[in-house]
């Protein structure tokens, strides 16, 4: 009985994120109507009050599971890559190249920082952030990064990438943006880079080749 119960509590919660998000995609936060996007969950307002607080606090919901596929996507970026360098500059720019996805555009980069306030002080961000630093100290460790402030370095990368991002969203042309911003990223990331014995240029593409 006690399992059966919270099955359904599970199964509320993802009934209300899943019409939430598609509410938020398609109308903005703003004009999504708690009413009809609960009734479209087949919910009433009563449950989405007792299992998310208010509308915010589904907004946070969604936001939280969009950023969940987002990290895997960018784990499975830097998976291609051939070397650890080239997979933390890979994780940078899939997250920064995702910023052209209009669901990933309104709900994470445009309504979420008008509802919710800056996203570096979302508590999805703390996680990310000590998983960069975790990282850049690795590189350090091995060599390939110079031997700077490791949590410095990682609060000034994703503080990058996350503004790249934010541009992207709010621009009238955000291919050409992202176009810019990716190659700009590529350029700053590399300024951490260890200088090779031979004093030979360090290749920044994704591929580390």
């Amino acid at each position: 009985m006690v399992r059966r119960r919270k099955d359904m509590v599970e199964e509320t919660k993802a009934s209300l994120i899943r019409a939430a998000r598609h509410a938020f995609a398609t109308k903005g936060y703003a004009a999504a109507s708690m009413d009809e996007l609960t009734a479209d969950a087949g919910l009433t307002r009563g449950a989405l009050y007792h299992n998310f607080g208010d509308k915010k606090g589904l907004l946070q919901a969604v936001i939280d599971q969009i950023d969940a596929e987002m990290l895997a996507r960018m784990r499975e970026a830097a998976g291609q890559a051939d070397t650890p360098w080239a997979a933390f500059l890979q994780e940078g720019v899939a997250y920064i190249e995702m910023a052209l996805e209009p669901e990933i555009q309104r709900i994470m980069l445009l309504d979420g920082p008008a509802v919710l306030g800056d996203p570096s002080r979302w508590p999805n961000q703390t996680a990310c952030l000590r998983t960069t630093t975790e990282t850049i100290q690795r590189l350090i460790d091995v060599g390939t990064v110079k031997p700077i402030d490791a949590e410095a370095a990682a609060r000034l990368v994703n503080g990058a990438a996350l503004n790249a991002a934010l541009w992207i969203a709010a621009s009238d042309d955000p291919r050409a943006v992202m176009a810019r911003s990716v190659e700009a990223f590529r350029h700053l990331l590399s300024g951490l880079l260890q200088a090779p014995p031979n004093g030979a240029m360090v290749q920044t593409s994704a591929s580390g080749r």
